[in-house]
C-alpha cells in the first residue's frame, strides 16, 4: 500500500449515519476532473477516536476495495442485478466500465461521455484511461469521491450535470458510475434528474430505486441533494414527495 502523505487529513472524517433502501478536464486531452423513498435502515453511527487526524476511511475503502468489487461481480451473476441500467434518453446509471465493456456502450449505448466518480486507483488498473477513452472518441469526466463514506460536493454536482446537459443537447448518452453503481453514481444522477425535472430528492431517489433497485443513496449523500435541490430550484425546503 502507498504510503500517505505527510499531515493527511482524510476526507470527511466523520462517518455520518447510514441510511439503506429496503430493496432497494483532468489537465490533458478529453478528461475533466474536479478538484418515496423506500423504507430505510439506519445502521448505528460509527466514529472513531481522532477521527479528524486519522486517514482511518481513506484506509478502508483501499482495504476493501478488491473484495468489494468482486462481491458485486458475484451478484451480478447470480441475482438479477444489472451492470448497468439506463435512466433515460441521456444518462445511464452503472458499476465500473471495464475495457471490455467499451465497444458496447459505445456502440449499442451511443456514449460519447463518461463521469467517473471514482479515486483515481479505482480504476487504474480495470478501466480505460483519459487517453484511452479519448482515443475511442468519448470523453471523460472524473469526479473522484471517496468509497463508502464520501459525498459529492455541490461543486461537483454542478460540474456533472453541465457536463451531462452538453451531451443530452448533442443527443448523444453519458455513462455515470463508481464501483457499483450504487451510492455516489447514484448522487451525480440524482442531482441531473433534479435540475433537469424539478423533483424533490425523495421523489428522484424513488423513480431512480424503481430502475435500478439496488441502490444506497446514505443519509450525508440525501443532504447534500437537498442543498442542490434548494440551490437549484430556489425552494427554501423540498417537500416530503415529488
Amino acid at each position: 500500500m502507498a504510503a500517505l502523505p505527510k499531515n493527511y487529513i482524510c476526507p470527511g472524517a466523520k462517518v455520518l449515519p447510514v441510511a439503506r433502501r429496503g430493496q432497494g478536464r483532468e489537465g490533458g486531452s478529453a478528461s475533466r476532473e474536479d478538484g418515496g423513498r423506500g423504507s430505510r435502515r439506519w445502521d448505528p453511527e460509527i466514529t472513531f477516536p481522532g477521527a479528524a487526524a486519522m486517514p482511518v476511511q481513506w484506509l478502508a475503502a483501499r482495504v476493501f476495495f478488491y473484495p468489494t468489487l468482486l462481491y458485486n461481480v458475484v451478484m451480478k451473476k447470480v441475482t438479477d442485478r444489472n451492470w448497468y441500467d439506463r435512466i433515460d434518453e441521456t444518462v445511464i446509471l452503472g458499476a465500473l466500465p471495464f475495457r471490455g465493456l467499451s465497444r458496447t456502450l459505445i456502440d449499442e449505448e451511443n456514449v460519447r461521455g463518461v463521469i467517473t466518480m471514482n479515486e483515481e486507483y479505482e480504476t487504474r488498473l480495470l478501466c480505460n484511461s483519459a487517453e484511452q477513452w479519448e482515443a475511442l472518441g468519448v470523453e471523460q469526466l472524473r469526479l473522484s469521491t471517496l468509497d463508502f463514506t464520501g459525498v459529492p460536493t455541490l461543486e461537483n454536482l454542478k460540474k456533472g450535470v453541465a457536463f451531462i446537459n452538453e451531451y443530452r443537447t448533442s443527443g448523444n448518452s453519458v455513462y455515470i458510475h463508481c464501483k457499483a453503481g450504487r451510492s455516489r453514481s447514484a448522487t451525480m444522477v440524482a442531482a441531473y434528474l433534479i435540475e433537469r425535472h424539478k423533483w424533490t430528492p425523495d421523489y428522484t431517489e424513488d423513480f431512480i430505486a424503481g430502475i435500478r433497485p439496488h441502490i444506497i443513496i446514505r443519509h450525508s449523500q440525501h443532504q447534500v441533494l437537498e442543498k442542490f435541490y434548494r440551490l437549484t430550484t430556489g425552494s427554501k425546503k423540498p417537500q416530503s414527495r415529488g
